[in-house]
């Protein structure tokens, strides 16, 4: 069996991108090339890898600034290998990542997409749990013992509904994804737009209970006004608009009426609207209530 590409793309804090190296570093199966593609400027980032002395280990630095979009594209133009995984730069892999991973592709040739089980972490490292990730598990994800593989309507409805994938920890069967690509015009919806366009495709997902993957989940700061604007739930609602009109004319009829519901997200832009006051955005508070009436300007 293949190699397994593991992608970083790079911009941000530079002890939590060690952090992911060093996590790949110590996975206990070393069929594995990490390729780091830095789209930022720190100015000891390259030292830092040339002594690392590990030929699994790519390391280059864009010359401009490529954006998150930009630098996806151009690490999905570097995979070699069948399948790959684009992982977080603050999220980490548990040692038996690879293994696991590698051996759901042995056990299913020519699966689209594996979603293995992932542990949430904070921004300290320490495992957590909030309301949004309790809601993923207990609600939303469906029951796995062992393995189970999914697709097709039933899929998208299930993930329409609300979104449970952990996207960085996600391994893609490389051709299936060049064949979709990465969206101009999304960013919090790019990972639920990918797997839409791949199950229409034909593809499947092979979910795992196998946990190998951290997810740092970063806590909002109620200080944070940027954080209740709104903005993000206006990029959803577009989204979830196009993606149900597609989804009619593609004959899924019950997935199309999840996304025109898109029930999770409302609730999750119910969520920030206290902050979304407390940080006098009123503004960003009607967009979110909005959201929540399904009432979003077309």
């Amino acid at each position: 069996m293949t190699t397994l590409d593991i992608m970083l793309p790079y911009y941000g804090d530079v002890a939590l991108m060690q952090t992911a190296v060093r996590s790949v570093l110590a996975q206990s199966d070393p069929n594995w090339r990490l390729t780091v593609v830095d789209d930022g400027k720190e100015p000891d980032v390259p030292g830092w890898f040339e002594q690392l002395g590990d030929d699994r280990v790519s390391y280059q630095r864009n010359e401009r600034n490529l954006g998150v979009t930009g630098n996806y594209r151009k690490c999905l133009g570097l995979v070699r290998e069948e399948h790959f995984v684009m992982m977080g730069t603050d999220d980490a892999m548990l040692p038996d990542y690879v293994a696991t991973v590698r051996a759901a592709l042995a056990a299913h040739p020519g699966i689209g997409m594996v979603q293995p089980g992932v542990q949430v972490i904070d921004g300290a490292g320490t495992p957590t749990e909030g309301l949004v990730d309790q809601a993923k598990r207990r609600i939303y994800a469906p029951k796995v013992d062992g393995t189970r593989v999914m697709g097709g309507e039933e899929l998208a409805t299930n993930l329409l509904r609300g979104n449970w994938l952990f996207f960085p920890s996600i391994c893609w069967r490389t051709e299936a994804l060049r064949a979709v690509g990465f969206r101009d015009n999304l960013e919090v919806t790019q990972d639920l737009a990918l797997v839409i366009d791949l199950l229409q495709a034909g593809e499947r997902m092979l979910i795992s209970g196998t946990v190998c993957f951290q997810y740092r989940r970063h806590a909002v700061s109620i200080s944070s006004k940027q954080a209740f604007t709104g903005a993000r739930f206006t990029e959803a609602n577009r989204f979830f608009t196009e993606v149900a009109d597609r989804l009619d004319q593609h004959g899924w009829s019950k997935a199309a009426k999840a996304a025109r519901l898109h029930l999770s997200s409302r609730i999750h832009a119910l969520t920030m609207v206290p902050g979304a006051l407390k940080n006098r955005q009123s503004q960003g508070a009607r967009t979110l209530l909005r959201h929540v009436a399904g009432n979003d300007p077309r």
